[in-house]
């Protein structure tokens, strides 16, 4: 009887040529879903500290309004200034401003927003309390305080 010998040449070596397109891939995907800065703040922010703070459930419905003297105080001057999504408005946009952030919302969430307020510790009450009249205006009832926590 004649012996069969088994002639096998395959490799066990694992194909690796598609290997940099997928890095690639997940590399740009990343790079485009990751937001890293939404605004640049440009004004000063030093926040009062309290001792009782909730944490908000859902972040999309939050719309920031800082309050503080101009970091350039050369180009903006030294008096108190409002700041959204990366400009300076004057009082009188506030109510323009909640009706842009409401229009961004389905209409199941524009009663849902809450616009909250980054108020530097040195701000005088004057312009917060004529920042929640333009609030009223705009009928945005839902109003929060951003502060840190106490540690004491």
């Amino acid at each position: 009887m004649a012996k069969f010998k088994k002639s096998s040449s395959t490799s066990q070596d694992i194909p690796t040529a598609a290997l940099p397109d997928i890095i690639f891939m997940l590399l740009f995907f990343f790079m485009v879903t990751t937001v890293l800065r939404e605004t640049t703040i440009m004004v000063e922010q030093k926040l009062p500290k309290s001792t009782q703070l909730n944490k908000l459930e859902r972040k999309s419905l939050v719309s920031y309004v800082y309050i503080g003297k101009p970091k350039q105080p050369n180009l903006y001057g030294t008096e108190p200034k409002i700041q959204v999504n990366d400009v300076f408005i004057e009082t009188k946009d506030i109510v323009r401003f909640v009706n842009v952030e409401k229009d961004k919302l389905s209409e199941v969430e524009r009663d849902q927003i809450t616009m909250s307020m980054k108020v530097d510790i040195e701000a005088k009450m004057g312009i917060v309390s004529d920042v929640q009249e333009e609030f009223r205006e705009a009928n945005a009832r839902k109003v929060l305080y951003s502060s840190l926590k106490r540690t004491d």
